[in-house]
């Protein structure tokens, strides 16, 4: 869908990071885990193109208040940073929702979620469904500081046990997230599913241990997008079977942006 959406709050909730909470069709709540939406911040040509952001949270109508949705965002640049200038009441226009989600799966698997910063963004709307569903879940959420762990709380209130860590230490246990993963793995003698979104050198590093530990693993990648629905080609990635002599390449915003870990060519 292609919608006028009217800001109801937009708010920085730790440094550089922001929460928006936006008025949307009945329609969009049936929005996946793991899918996107495709944002004009401005009526003009400046900024040239939509930001991708995926959708944190959604709520239905009730009563007079507008059926809504969330979105976790950091200012990283030009669009961003205009896109937190914006107050209530103020319009964007909003493409979608796009992409495929996650999967969440019909066993009876433990549900690992790996993220950190607006990496967290997807999984919260991924914890949401797998709570409704009664799925055992664990969250493993990592950043650089404190900073960049964002809403834990409301992955609690979910039900949804949590595991920090912190480069520097300042929460959690220090050092990489992964770290902390594969110490839980190394004690858990049961059957497990990872689902991540984050940083390309964090999900390489997840894509290897579920290879070595055959288990299955979704990841949510983060890509720049021109138009968001697969026309343009500008946001494809290496599949498992790429080369020079047989491209293989798989588009972030169709055939993503989740992918199954082992579906992609990680390189070294």
């Amino acid at each position: 869908m292609q919608f006028a959406s009217e800001i109801l709050s937009n708010a920085e909730i730790s440094p550089a990071y922001w929460r928006v909470r936006l008025t949307a069709p009945r329609e969009f709540i049936g929005a996946r885990p793991g899918q996107f939406v495709m944002v004009r911040v401005a009526p003009g040509i400046d900024p040239l193109l939509r930001r991708p952001l995926a959708i944190f949270d959604v709520g239905p109508a009730a009563g007079d208040a507008p059926a809504w949705f969330e979105m976790l965002y950091k200012v990283v640049g030009k669009g961003t940073a205009m896109l937190s200038a914006l107050r209530e009441s103020d319009g964007v226009d909003i493409l979608g929702p796009l992409g495929t989600g996650f999967d969440l799966g019909d066993d009876d698997r433990e549900k690992l979620l790996v993220g950190g910063g607006v990496g967290l963004a997807p999984l919260h709307l991924l914890a949401t469904a797998l709570a409704r569903r009664k799925s055992p879940v664990r969250l493993f959420a990592g950043g650089r500081t404190r900073g960049d762990l964002l809403c834990i709380d409301e992955f609690e209130a979910l039900g949804v046990e949590c595991h920090c860590a912190t480069e520097d230490g300042s929460f959690g246990a220090r050092g990489l997230v992964t770290t902390a993963l594969v110490r839980h793995l190394d004690a858990f003698d049961g059957k497990a599913a990872l689902y991540a979104c984050g940083p390309d050198g964090m999900l390489r590093a997840l894509a290897r241990i579920a290879a070595g530990r055959a288990l299955p693993c979704q990841v949510s990648l983060e890509g720049r997008m021109a138009c968001g629905v697969g026309a343009c080609l500008g946001c494809v990635t290496a599949g498992r079977e790429h080369s020079a002599q047989t491209p293989d390449y798989r588009r972030l915003c169709v055939e993503g942006p989740v992918f199954e870990s082992s579906e992609l060519k990680w390189g070294d």
